[in-house]
């Protein structure tokens, strides 16, 4: 098919031009506002040609294409009649969606990514000046000041560019934002880095007892004086009169700001800054490679919620601070094992399409995007993503304990090699990206990927033989779930959680309780109870494996009002109790008692089907699932 004939079938899977409010696009995917997601028939998106996956987050549904062929696409849906917007009008859409973790989360993306590009290029000035020094290279004077010119001054002016991303983000003029940042760390203050130095510069005392210095690579401090600063603004700017506006609220706001950006946010920020750094540092240096450990098995899990640009101010804090970021190579070796899991896949499956769309998803994550090759490949068949999660937590250990730290953040393994080549860990940095990928790839190819055609094949090939030895016809297996809470049905794409809602636990469907029992929804062996109560894993005969998980975030309750009746190996009846729970300390708890039921080995079967809506009663069937 071509472009526009792809392009039709997608406006025809998304519900037609009628179901579509706008339509934009980032570097990999086009980005879908639409009136009714149930409309949606997600089915026929995901197996169109050149879709290399798609999922429903941040109130958008978003296509990957990967890069390149998304522009190609958007002109053509745009072509045929789709409404556009602008990718700040979808972002202001989305920014209600989500809880307030979530929203915290994307506002420091909003504010820190914008700022990435010149950490990046410092970054790699670092590099050039350390590649040179290493081969021995002695430069003029004048040409080291400029490379010193190069590779200081976006951490000297770091909170000049903090604080107008910030009064950007939130609203405030960029223009007195990005003054009231230079203000923070003028000359005619004491510099930072010089009274930390112990020598004969000290910090000015203003009054007498305020001790103040300049703010000099100071993050946090420069984040919070961004907020109130934009938002001093705009009350200002309410109460001045039209006339006197260019006047009066730059002045009041410059003047009310920087007095209290020196002299209380400052110091007080500075202070809880230091203490963050601190502990980032502490889970950075545990022993035997342990932090790298964690993150490096974790990263890609937070990338799929949707929260990961909180690693933006962390890592820009290590740069301003040291002018190293460790993070840099554990996130390596986490999106090294993704991308690697996905080539397995693409080597051992026999169908043309998944190889089409598996080499280029790996291609793109070596370039450091991951998304197509979690969404399109690596979580639709579960194992390789959770495989290589273990690849990633071992790629990140030994990046611990090699000591690895590049220059800047932003980029990773084949571009972000550039950070390592002038700080003598290229050898160790390669090492650590060819034991992350050999891992992410041999975990997959033995063990997490089965390819479909051959299942099938086995699966058939064991029915004739029960068919020649009994006489009998064997039905390929199905199943009906009922549901295990009395309520309301809730859509699985409204649930206010993107691991649940995005489709990456497995389909299935929510319900809203009205009574606070959970039954057991088929026959079946009980694989697992939490000991916090708050979810059981289930598996039945037939081979769904059924998670039923009470509420969200409800394992934050530790176990209280919460009581289970059953544990892991019991064999259960449909409608026996698996256990109770109490709504009212759940609510009380600030959290939500919706009880997702999710078939979490999906893609083993044919089709998993919600086939509820509205109220349901015990024995109610929710979910129907067929080989």
């Amino acid at each position: 098919m071509n472009n526009q004939e792809i392009a039709k079938k997608v406006i025809d899977a998304l519900g037609g031009r009628e179901n579509v409010n706008s339509v934009a696009h980032c570097a990999t995917r086009l980005r879908v506002m639409v009136k009714d997601e149930g409309k949606i028939n997600k089915e026929v998106i995901e197996n169109l040609e050149k879709v290399q996956g798609a999922f429903f987050n941040s109130g958008q549904y978003q296509i990957i294409f990967g890069t390149g062929t998304v522009n190609k696409m958007y002109d053509e849906v745009v072509a045929l009649g789709l409404p556009t917007s602008s990718k700040d009008d979808m972002k202001a859409e989305a920014a209600k969606q989500g809880n307030w973790f979530q929203r915290a989360i994307r506002t420091f993306g909003d504010v820190f990514v914008p700022i990435i590009p010149v950490i990046v290029a410092t970054g790699l000035f670092m590099g050039v000046r350390g590649l040179l020094n290493a081969l021995g290279v002695t430069l003029p004077e004048d040409v080291t000041t400029y490379t010193q010119i190069l590779t200081d001054t976006a951490f000297i002016i770091l909170p000049g560019l903090v604080v107008w991303s910030t009064f950007r983000v939130f609203g405030g003029n960029p223009a007195v934002g990005i003054v009231l940042g230079m203000m923070l760390v003028s000359g005619s203050l004491p510099n930072a880095w010089a009274v930390a130095s112990g020598g004969e510069v000290t910090a000015m005392n203003f009054f007498g007892f305020i001790p103040v210095v300049g703010l000099q690579g100071s993050v946090l401090p420069a984040f919070i004086i961004g907020v109130v600063g934009a938002k001093f603004e705009k009350a200002v700017r309410k109460v001045v009169p039209d006339v006197l506006d260019l006047l009066v609220t730059p002045f009041v706001t410059l003047l009310v700001m920087s007095i209290l950006g020196l002299f209380v946010i400052g110091p007080v920020f500075h202070v809880v800054e230091n203490y963050i750094l601190l502990g980032t540092k502490a889970i950075l240096n545990l022993p035997f490679g342990l932090g790298g450990f964690l993150i490096g098995g974790v990263h890609q899990v937070i990338v799929v919620s949707g929260v990961h640009h909180i690693f933006n101010l962390l890592e820009v804090q290590l740069l301003a601070a040291d002018h190293v970021n460790p993070f840099n190579a554990i996130i390596t070796a986490a999106m090294t094992a993704q991308g690697a899991a996905t080539v397995a896949v693409g080597v051992k499956t026999k169908n043309p399409k998944l190889k089409t769309l598996a080499f280029p998803a790996a291609l793109s994550a070596f370039l450091g995007i991951t998304e197509p090759a979690i969404f399109g490949v690596n979580l639709r068949f579960r194992k390789p993503f959770f495989l290589s999660l273990i690849a990633g937590a071992i790629g990140g250990g030994l990046a611990s304990i090699l000591g690895l730290a590049g220059t800047g953040n932003g980029i990773t393994i084949i571009p972000g090699t550039m950070l390592y080549i002038g700080n003598g860990q290229l050898v160790q940095y390669l090492l650590m990206v060819a034991v992350s990928f050999a891992l992410g790839f041999a975990l997959t190819y033995m063990f997490g990927y089965e390819d479909e055609a051959e299942v099938a094949s086995e699966t058939t090939t064991e029915r004739l033989v029960d068919e020649a030895v009994t006489g009998t016809i064997v039905a390929p297996s199905e199943g009906v779930i009922q549901t295990p809470i009395v309520g309301d049905v809730v859509a699985l794409a409204d649930v206010n959680d993107p691991v649940f809602s995005s489709g990456a636990m497995g389909q299935g469907i929510a319900v809203k309780p009205s009574q606070d029992v959970v039954y057991a929804p088929a026959d079946a062996e009980v694989t697992i109870v939490f000991p916090t109560g708050h979810a059981y894993g289930l598996k039945t005969a037939s081979g769904a494996e059924i998670l039923i998980h009470v509420g969200i975030d409800t394992v934050s309750m530790n176990g209280e009002g919460f009581n289970h009746k059953v544990a892991q190996g019991d064999k259960v009846k449909a409608g026996d109790v698996l256990g109770t729970f109490d709504s009212a300390k759940i609510a009380a708890a600030g959290l939500d008692n919706t009880t997702m039921v999710i078939v979490t080995n999906t893609a083993d079967f044919a089709s998993v089907n919600p086939v509820a809506s509205g109220s349901v009663a015990k024995g109610d069937a929710v979910i129907e699932v067929k080989i």
